[in-house]
């Protein structure tokens, strides 16, 4: 279970970097999507979910407060309800299949860390 959840951490913190660092860096008008939203609030969005790809990875890396881990996975699942919710609202149920396997994957990573496998302090 340990194997299988590092895995799935380590494939979430790239992809939440990845997003969260192009809300950051790309231009508000390359960043349109359904619905419009505020520029300040995508980039608030952006800054959580790279901060929240670091919270999957590091504390357990570093062996610093391990159980941030789970507090961080459990932020990203809130912000992947809003994003599945936003592909439902727009019509479309295939848009909204993506963020919800990553919700999956991330609440996964949330409970398996906070009950499954929990990390330890060195």
């Amino acid at each position: 279970m340990t194997y299988a959840l590092w895995i799935v951490q380590v494939l979430l913190a790239a992809l939440f970097m990845f997003a969260g660092g192009m809300k950051l860096v790309l231009p508000l008008d390359k960043l349109e999507g359904p619905f419009p939203m505020a520029g300040g609030f995508i980039r608030f969005i952006g800054v959580a979910e790279v901060l929240g790809g670091l919270g999957l990875i590091l504390p357990g890396l570093l062996r610093i407060r391990p159980g941030l881990t789970p507090l961080a996975a459990a932020g990203l699942v809130i912000i992947m309800i809003g994003a599945t919710a936003i592909g439902l609202m727009a019509g479309d149920v295939t848009m909204a299949l993506i963020p919800l396997v990553v919700l999956l994957l991330t609440a996964f990573v949330a409970y398996g860390r906070w009950r499954l496998a929990p990390l330890r302090k060195a």
